[in-house]
C-alpha cells in the first residue's frame, strides 16, 4: 500500500462510515481478482449489492421507505 492508499483509508475510518458499506465500496472498484477475493469472502454482501445494482433505484422489496 502507498503512502496515499493509507492516508485515504484514515480519512475514510475517520468518517466512520457502517462496515458493509466500505465492503460494498471496496466490491464497486476492485478489479477482477479482487472482487473474486471479495465475493468469496462476502457472499451474501456481493448478492445483495448486485441485487440493489439492477433494482430500480436500488430498492428491493422490503425497504424502508424513506
Amino acid at each position: 500500500m502507498s503512502r496515499h492508499e493509507f492516508d485515504e483509508g484514515r480519512r475514510i475510518a475517520a468518517n466512520d462510515p457502517p462496515f458493509y458499506a466500505i465492503i460494498q465500496a471496496a466490491m464497486r472498484r476492485a478489479d477482477t481478482f479482487n472482487a473474486a477475493r471479495l465475493r468469496l469472502m462476502f457472499p451474501e454482501t456481493w448478492a445483495e449489492l448486485d441485487a440493489r445494482y439492477n433494482a430500480p433505484g436500488g430498492a428491493l422489496p422490503g425497504d424502508d421507505e424513506r
